[in-house]
């Protein structure tokens, strides 16, 4: 629809800060990759868009970029955010996880809760549709949404890397950073702000699974991007995710793209081609 604006941020991670992470530095080599496989179909679906890589994905510079965006956006616009890297878990302080874990995106210089992209994502007006793709281990319950809706829909590869932060790893950054990771669960609201904005959560894999990349693309965004074939793809976001998920279900290290919605129901989102502004 004419007038409406796009604006797209694409985080790519392909190494961690040692010092954050206690020596674990978590090398991938495709995330930067899918990154510009994003951008290219953001760009040609006219968002005007950014990257953070590696070192640029810090903590703050992701959060200030999100909160940028959700400063300039009103009703009909669209935020499409693309996450490339390791997921990881943190012991959740606040009691809202039934697993007691927090699912987190690993950052260069330190991990970012899903509690935290709640709050962002409560950040943004009412009207505005927020596309989040994230291509990465436990990503399927980073919306943080108990209410969040699940949205309807073993052959060998080279996708063997795994974007999951290891558990040793997991404990000692964890144990290294305890205040740390403490202090920003408390200082965030409670309650939480309530989320306006339509946002949907096209991931990688389940919680409980693990997302897997090769030495050039991670196999969801590589799946994404086979599919909606520079645009010829024909179809609304639940046709997409079905198409997607058929697009890896052989795959030799099995995982299983999820498609989870929250906030207010919009159907006019719910009805257009992915991407579409």
């Amino acid at each position: 629809m004419a007038g409406r604006r796009g604006i797209a941020l694409h985080i790519a991670v392909n190494r961690c800060n040692p010092e954050h992470y206690r020596g674990w530095e978590g090398p991938l080599s495709s995330c930067e990759n899918d990154a510009d496989i994003m951008q290219g179909i953001a760009r040609a679906q006219g968002f005007i868009t950014r990257q953070l890589k590696t070192e640029q994905a810090t903590r703050d510079a992701v959060r200030q970029a999100m909160l940028d965006a959700a400063g300039q956006l009103a009703a009909g616009d669209m935020f499409l955010v693309t996450y490339s890297g390791h997921g990881g878990q943190v012991r959740d302080v606040d009691g809202d996880e039934a697993d007691g874990r927090d699912d987190t995106w690993c950052l260069y210089d330190g991990q970012l809760l899903d509690d935290e992209l709640n709050v962002i994502y409560a950040s943004f007006a009412a009207g505005v549709r927020v596309l989040v793709l994230s291509d990465s281990c436990h990503s399927g319950t980073m919306l943080k949404d108990p209410n969040a809706r699940k949205a309807q829909g073993g052959i060998e590869d080279d996708f063997v890397h795994s974007r999951a932060m290891p558990r040793k790893a997991a404990i000692d950054t964890f144990k290294g950073n305890r205040s740390f990771y403490a202090q920003i669960q408390d200082a965030l609201p409670h309650p939480r702000p309530q989320v306006r904005a339509s946002v949907r959560l096209l991931s990688g894999c389940q919680e409980h699974e693990q997302s897997f990349g090769n030495k050039e693309f991670g196999r969801f965004t590589d799946a994404v991007r086979r599919v909606f074939s520079d645009g010829a793809f024909e179809g609304d976001y639940k046709d997409f995710h079905r198409e997607i998920v058929a697009a890896v279900a052989q795959a030799m290290n099995p995982q299983t793209p999820g498609h989870a919605v929250m906030g207010p129901n919009d159907p006019d989102f719910d009805r257009q081609k992915p991407f579409s502004l």
